[in-house]
């Protein structure tokens, strides 16, 4: 597994022939494949996908994930997966900046739900089939059929164990208003669609109302939930309003003094999949796609304290209610969220 460097790709012209597969394979063959549903899919995908040699990743997902994920399908295939890695806004900077540059590097692309739909309202991401689609959650998967829930994200409030006692953790959001928490809080700084949610969801407690004495509170914002998680893992932040889950679990499994909560109501954002319009390596990058919404890429994700969408794969890691983010709805409606949002936490 190589990350990715600059200028180390083959550059694909949207009416040229793919430089990096097979000379004799033209594009009507390519773009018919991705719909391809035939009993010889994996066998004619994986012998075209070794002749294209490699694919190309970018992603938010963790390095703790995504590096283990991208070496397990290595290690099947034998294919070579060229990753980077970033936040998911600078995930979606890239892709769009670069395909409008004509320059087509990436074949995947992996990060938050409403960033993925940008990406295929850019027209960035193809449709295409999977033989896996029957295992995911009806209501996450956006009717074009560009990109697919590969695992979900909960919002959980996380704790130092050396901090706070579990028995202090309110059971909904409204206890946090409480004057003895300020000074012992955080958020996470894009977390607007968290708070979207929550009001839509209508269930006592989370309303304007509690968010301006949140806000009132002066809780602690920084940017990244990787960071939030860490953060709380060292105590320098006691607790951590909208931390991921997925981040927290696997620092509890390395023995960090912390905890979560799913305080009710616990808000969950679908991650997503897609294999790039204008892939270099199309073949690969259905293969691996494929690969990460089958059963067995869900249970590495499980394993590695992602909680799979495939809802073949039985987890003790959402065995609690929730409410979905929309990502359409999220997009639709995101400067009307943003501006609250930045004008409770942000600038204050």
């Amino acid at each position: 597994m190589k990350k990715l460097g600059a200028g180390v790709l083959c550059v694909l012209l949207v009416s040229a022939v793919v430089a990096c597969g097979d000379p004799g394979q033209d594009q009507a063959e390519d773009s018919a494949d991705f719909m391809y549903s035939g009993a010889d899919r994996e066998a004619r995908l994986i012998e075209r996908a070794k002749r294209e040699g490699r694919v190309v990743l970018y992603t938010s997902l963790a390095p703790t994930e995504s590096q283990p994920l991208a070496a397990a399908f290595e290690k099947k295939y034998g294919i070579n997966v060229e990753l980077w890695r970033a936040l998911s806004d600078q995930v979606v900077r890239r892709a769009v900046t670069e395909a409008q540059a004509r320059r087509y590097d990436v074949d995947v692309i992996e990060t938050n739900g409403p960033e993925m739909e940008m990406l295929a309202r850019e027209q960035l991401l193809a449709e295409f089939y999977s033989p896996h689609l029957a295992d995911l959650p009806a209501e996450a998967i956006p009717a074009h059929r560009t990109w697919f829930p590969d695992r979900l994200s909960f919002y959980v409030v996380a704790y130092n164990t050396n901090a706070v006692q579990r028995s202090e953790i309110p059971a909904i959001y409204a206890g946090f208003a409480d004057p003895r928490w300020k000074g012992r809080i955080a958020v996470e700084a894009t977390d607007a669609e968290w708070m979207a949610t929550l009001i839509k969801s209508g269930q006592p407690g989370t309303d304007m109302e509690f968010f301006r004495a949140l806000s009132a509170l002066g809780p602690d914002v920084r940017r990244g939930h990787v960071l939030l998680a860490n953060l709380v893992a060292s105590g320098e932040v006691p607790v951590g309003l909208t931390a991921y889950h997925s981040n927290v679990v696997p620092l509890m499994r390395e023995g960090a003094p912390m905890d979560y909560v799913p305080v009710q109501p616990v808000v969950a954002r679908p991650q997503g999949i897609g294999v790039a319009t204008n892939a270099p390596h199309p073949h690969a990058a259905l293969l691996f796609a494929d690969f990460v919404l089958s059963q067995e890429g869900q249970e590495l994700f499980e394993s590695l304290g992602r909680v799979p969408a495939s809802t073949r794969v039985e987890s003790d890691l959402n065995n609690f209610p929730f409410v979905m983010i929309d990502p359409a709805t999220v997009l639709d409606e995101k400067e009307h969220w943003d501006t609250i949002w930045n004008d409770l936490f942000l600038r204050r």
